[in-house]
């Protein structure tokens, strides 16, 4: 047994409160039943007890869920069993059986106060499959290849097939006396479908998560629940159609087949793109708060009523509008988590409580039904197992990953809880079978955690991983992978254009949306906040938001702009490792939009920096003055972004496009902002070929203990260059003045500095004395990576 945390942190007071909380609900329940009583006709609504009784109920869902959850959490298992172990206690198994009086009063049947927390619970089965579909990660479906793809239609089809048979000849008592055709479907997918939340977050705990078969095993379980519910879809369709007992009604199948397609050739072309968009309109388009969280719902109620009007149930809408959401790029973490906590907190204790509310344990008092129930498990358990296990095989995997893929496919949770309860709901199940199937769920959700622990930790770990691993946890500190939207103030000179092609190059490998606020070419001309005279903004759109005027421009208009093409092109060539060149780049791909001010650059930037960017990169002729300073205009225009930033001076006529021949500097000390400057000068060398050599300048005269320092640091960018795949040279500069030693290094034919800096307190932007001293002395491009 694992305990994550001690037991006593819980504590009795907590136990007590609960207990308390619990009778005071139950006696305000009996209060409004009392005074409902006395209400003659219907007067029960309009006495509000309805809604106080929706509230006790909601309450007592939330707070049982919590505690059990939370005990669930402390010996190893998924919080969600906590959750349908609240409802099972809460319903006819304990509490109904203990205090019948009491159960019926929180709980009653009547079926207007059931259909108010039965809507609740029917948004948050939509909203769970939503955050089931954002943690679909369609990438890793691909990186797995053909492993996966075996045991994914393995792990579906034995079980399936088990569980089909089962309904065809089980006992007539469990399927009712009508056709068996749609129960034997719902048992079979209730069966066959892995549950990729408890999956993903065992494999997770454990560490897993970046070893090969965690990998397999995780987008095993996501190809299980994408085609588990274009499956369900297809079953609710011919549960859904009229029936005269007969046969299959096979014109309905076929219409139910042809949504199913239509919806998902929709969602994997246009509606990506749809989707995509809709939530950047909402992210730059609102001042009001959670306008994207707004938009997420909205395309995920969109996207059921979709599939409802096609003849498909809902879930596989709310589902894929998960899946494509989860890919926006734009979509933060902060927003992710948001969502997560309103669900975790409030839908799923609410579902999962309702859910063990209509599931009936007493039943299993009979021997016949328990027997039955415990048959149900061994065939679940073993199709699964024996499924999986095949597939692994096919797959070319060791017996001892086919076994703690067995262990891992086992876990059926919330999916099979979901479908059942549907089936409920529709008729397609008996009380007793689907108090059976959230026995199987429950007993083989709470055995898989240990047996996977107890699987994984016999398969050692190859050469190919712990080198993936080393590199992958550089990622886990990195700066660059973690940025997700870039703006980029540019104007016609050859700086800007410079400028273009670096923030292409950054952008590009890892898709991120880029913003490009076109300026006019010179900065004193600025200042009187003039339209510009370029002719980029007359086919644009006029945008206005907080006072602050902009020429909007994207996609294929942007395709004949200069500089334009130069982040295009930078982009291209910076993801050529992971997108196939094309004869023309492709503006729609990179995400470019670009932006010419009408009012002050200034309020334009600081209008923008509000929507969530992660680096703001400049490049403007005459922003650097001979004295090493920034013009006033650059000061302002940065002084609206709290973010990171990234100014490049380029003292050249013409821009200097790096090359495999090309040679970038960057001086590093240690501290974060180097960092930073030395992961973006790699970014720039991996597109390009660029040679990169980093220059630790000392002043310690080689004694021991900074001696040690010193070369851990040259060792943590030697492993930071190695991820990024980039040649590294490193060299210690002794007893030199930082200015000095790189002003001395530069002139050993270097196409570009890469230099960290932290902006000063004050009203004018200045970096330091170090890159003061570069920028007004160098005689070659240098770019300026500053902490916010």
């Amino acid at each position: 047994m694992i305990l994550s945390r001690p037991w006593p942190s819980i504590g009795r007071p907590a136990l007590w409160i609960a207990g308390l909380g619990l009778a005071a609900l139950l006696a305000g329940a009996g209060h409004a039943q009392a005074a409902a009583d006395a209400v003659a006709g219907n007067g029960a609504s309009g006495s509000g007890r309805a809604e106080a009784l929706l509230v006790a109920q909601l309450v007592a869902l939330m707070i049982s869920g919590r505690l059990l959850g939370e005990a669930m959490q402390r010996i190893g298992q998924p919080a969600l069993m906590g959750q349908l172990l609240a409802g099972i206690l809460l319903g006819p198994s304990l509490l109904g059986w203990v205090w019948p009086e009491g159960q019926h009063f929180l709980f009653p049947g009547d079926a207007a106060q059931k259909g108010m927390i039965d809507g609740i619970a029917q948004v948050g089965i939509l909203l769970l499959l939503l955050l089931t579909g954002m943690e679909t990660d369609l990438r890793l479906v691909r990186k797995s290849g053909f492993a996966a793809i075996a045991i994914a239609l393995c792990g579906i089809a034995f079980p399936f097939a088990c569980g089909f048979l089962v309904g065809q000849f089980g006992p007539a008592s469990l399927f009712g006396t009508g056709s068996r055709l749609v129960p034997s479907l719902f048992l079979g997918t209730a069966l066959s479908i892995s549950s990729i939340k408890i999956v993903a977050t065992v494999v997770r705990e454990m560490n897993f998560m970046r070893r090969n078969l965690g990998q397999i095993i995780v987008a095993t379980a996501i190809m299980e629940d994408t085609v588990g519910w274009v499956i369900i879809a297809i079953t609710f369709g011919l549960a859904s159609g009229p029936s005269d007992g007969g046969g299959i009604a096979w014109w309905d199948v076929g219409k139910t087949l042809a949504g199913v397609i239509l919806f998902m050739v929709f969602c994997m072309t246009i509606g990506r793109w749809l989707v995509f968009a809709a939530i950047r309109w909402a992210n730059d388009s609102f001042r009001s708060e959670f306008p994207v969280i707004t938009m997420i719902l909205a395309i995920m109620g969109l996207f059921a009523l979709a599939t409802h009007l096609l003849g498909v149930r809902d879930v596989l809408g709310a589902f894929m509008a998960g899946v494509l959401i989860g890919e926006s790029p734009i979509l933060t973490s902060h927003i992710e988590q948001q969502l997560r906590g309103m669900i975790a907190a409030f839908f799923m204790p609410v579902f999962f409580g309702l859910s063990g509310l209509s599931a009936d344990l007493t039943i299993l008092t009979s021997t016949q039904i328990a027997l039955l129930t415990a048959g149900l498990i061994a065939i679940a358990s073993i199709g699964k197992f024996s499924g999986a296990f095949a597939g692994a095989v096919l797959g070319r995997l060791t017996w001892r990953e086919g076994i703690a893929l067995g262990c891992a496919m086992n876990a059926r949770g919330s999916t099979e809880v979901i479908v059942a309860s549907i089936g409920l709901s529709m008729g397609a199940l008996t009380g007793d079978m689907y108090t059976m199937i959230v026995t199987m769920a429950l007993v083989t959700t709470m055995a898989m955690p240990p047996m996977l622990r107890a699987a994984l930790l016999r398969i050692p770990m190859t050469k190919e991983e712990e080198t993936r691993i080393e590199r992958e946890a550089v990622d886990a500190r990195g700066f660059v992978p973690a940025m997700e939207r870039l703006l980029l103030a540019v104007d016609d000179s050859a700086t800007g254009r410079m400028a273009a092609r670096l923030a292409g190059l950054v952008a590009g490998p890892h898709g991120m949306p880029v913003t490009m606020l076109r300026l006019a070419a010179d900065l004193r001309d600025a200042d009187s906040g003039q339209e510009p005279e370029s002719g980029a903004e007359k086919d644009g759109e006029h945008k206005e938001t907080g006072g602050a005027a902009a020429h909007k421009t994207s996609g294929a208009e942007l395709r004949d702009d200069p500089l334009a093409r130069e982040v295009i092109a930078g982009a291209r060539r910076g993801a050529a490792k992971v997108i196939a060149d094309a004869a023309e780049p492709d503006p729609d791909h990179v995400h470019l939009t670009q932006l010419v001010p009408v009012d002050a650059p200034a309020d334009v930037v600081r209008d923008e920096a509000r929507k969530g960017y992660d680096l703001l990169f400049v490049g403007l002729d005459g922003a650097v003055s001979e004295d090493g300073g920034f013009a006033p205009k650059l000061t302002q225009i940065a002084a609206g972004f709290e973010g990171p930033l990234a100014v490049l001076s380029n003292p050249l006529p013409k821009p200097r496009l790096l090359t495999s021949r090309s040679r970038i500097l960057v001086p590093v000390n240690g501290s974060g902002p180097s960092r930073r400057a030395a992961e973006v000068a790699f970014a720039l060398a991996r597109g390009t070929g660029a040679r990169v050599l980093c220059l630790f300048a000392s002043q310690s005269g080689g004694r021991a203990h900074t001696r040690v320092r010193e070369e851990g640091v040259l060792r943590d960018m030697a492993e930071l260059a190695q991820r990024y795949e980039v040649a590294l040279t490193t060299r210690i500069a002794p007893r030199s003045e930082p200015a000095t030693a790189i002003l001395r290094e530069a002139k050993r034919n270097y196409a570009l500095v890469v230099m960290g800096a932290s902006a000063r307190p004050g009203d004018e932007l200045y970096f330091g004395n170090t890159a003061n001293a570069v920028l007004q002395k160098g005689d070659l491009p240098v770019l300026i990576v500053a902490a916010s």
